[in-house]
């Protein structure tokens, strides 16, 4: 006997706690707004300029050693953390002021400072301050020109209620995303940038699988009452919704444990986009439909709900 995750007569009252669901959507964006607005974003080297030394030490050196070292240079901000096993360091050096010729003078007097320390240099990156603003207006264009092409591909799908109800969560997503990484301070990088947008691909594919169900069910039951339509074409499409958001959870959580600092930020924004887009495809596109009241023919078709 196959295995239901989700029972197929199940007849979860979603429609009927759209409110809630909507008082926590407003509360959650608002927060991110505030967050983001407060605290901004912890912003990494890619955006902000700077250096990026990723070492593996000599025996019995650790970031006491290395703070010690480099903090008599006069470098500003340096960060130092373990990456991943113990004798792993990744060093970070904040821009220094003047061109690209000051960045690299930064680099090399930080690594004559901790040469007699480290075993290995395994990664070293210098990014200029016009770079870092050039890879933020980018990351912006990027995310603004995949929203715009996301509301194109629905509007054109679908009826423009759709499109409208999609791009809504779709940006919800997007700035609960956002505000976590301003709460938790996780660097914010280009890494950040393509988990963000993968959200948007990944949470708009989960609302196209219960519009189409959606867009079936007012062709096929012309006169039965929107909120009924829309609970039973959620309920239709939830063991496909959970089951495709539990299955990539559990391999992002493998990448979060295993897959090292470098892409942990990466991984949290996933896991998080993923829990936070499978929510709103279910509370916030499909209730915002009963708002917006898609067009539903003419109510002579009602014959074909009889017979069915």
């Amino acid at each position: 006997m196959a295995f239901r995750f989700i029972p197929d007569d199940v007849n979860l009252d979603f429609i009927g706690k759209r409110k809630l669901a909507f008082v926590f959507s407003i509360l959650l964006v608002a927060a991110s707004i505030g967050l983001f607005a407060t605290r901004g974003l912890n912003l990494g080297i890619d955006f902000l300029g700077g250096t990026m030394i990723e070492v593996k030490t000599e025996d019995g050196k650790g970031v006491s050693d290395f703070r010690d070292a480099l903090g008599s240079l006069g470098l500003g901000d340096v960060q130092i953390q373990e990456f991943g096993a113990a004798n792993d360091l990744l060093i970070r050096i904040q821009r220094q002021p003047g061109d690209d010729v000051a960045q690299q003078d930064a680099l090399n007097r930080a690594q004559a400072a901790i040469d007699g320390m480290v075993a290995e240099y395994r990664r070293t990156e210098v990014v200029g301050p016009t770079v870092g603003n050039e890879l933020q207006e980018a990351a912006i264009y990027a995310i603004c020109f995949a929203i715009g092409a996301i509301l194109i591909y629905i509007w054109f799908r679908f009826e423009w209620q759709f499109g409208v109800c999609a791009v809504i969560a779709l940006l919800h997503d997007v700035l609960a995303t956002i505000g976590l990484f301003s709460l938790l301070q996780l660097e914010f990088n280009l890494a950040t940038v393509a988990a963000v947008l993968t959200i948007a691909g990944y949470s708009i594919n989960d609302t196209v699988v219960v519009f189409d169900r959606v867009r079936e069910s007012i062709r096929k039951y012309k006169t039965m009452p929107l909120p009924q339509l829309l609970n039973q074409a959620i309920n239709q499409t939830l063991s496909r919704t959970l089951m495709t958001s539990l299955t990539t959870l559990i391999a992002l959580v493998a990448l979060f444990i295993f897959g090292g600092e470098v892409i942990s930020g990466f991984s949290i924004a996933l896991i998080w986009g993923i829990v936070v887009g499978t929510y709103s495809s279910i509370l916030v596109a499909v209730p915002l439909l009963l708002s917006l009241q898609p067009h539903r023919g003419e109510e002579a078709g009602a014959s074909a709900e009889v017979s069915a």
